[in-house]
């Protein structure tokens, strides 16, 4: 029973932590890592090599905004096969070339 409860309070507590941070605007290097799920040498690669969007005020610090990182998660977009040959059949069309 009480390991249930223990349970049930664990995941609260989760739920809460992933509430705030959805609230939150400026991430710290750790609020970062949970958000992005990350480990921290990956996403000090990624910063060192200026490969993703990052804010250092006093130089030392790391800071992420929010809406930044969203916006990197979702770049370099692939596109799926349907749309790939929608494109192509577009093209075709557009070129004349279809052969029926």
């Amino acid at each position: 029973m009480d390991s249930i409860i223990l349970q049930k309070l664990e995941s609260i507590e989760k739920m809460l932590k992933e509430q705030n941070m959805l609230k939150k605007e400026v991430l710290n290097f750790t609020d970062a890592c949970e958000y992005l799920e990350f480990s921290a040498s990956h996403l000090y690669k990624l910063t060192s090599s200026s490969a993703i969007p990052h804010y250092k005020p006093n130089g030392k610090k790391i800071y992420f905004n929010r809406k930044d990182l969203d916006s990197w998660l979702l770049s370099n977009r692939t596109s799926s096969s349907d749309e790939l040959d929608q494109k192509a059949a577009d093209y075709m069309l557009k070129r004349g070339r279809v052969r029926l």
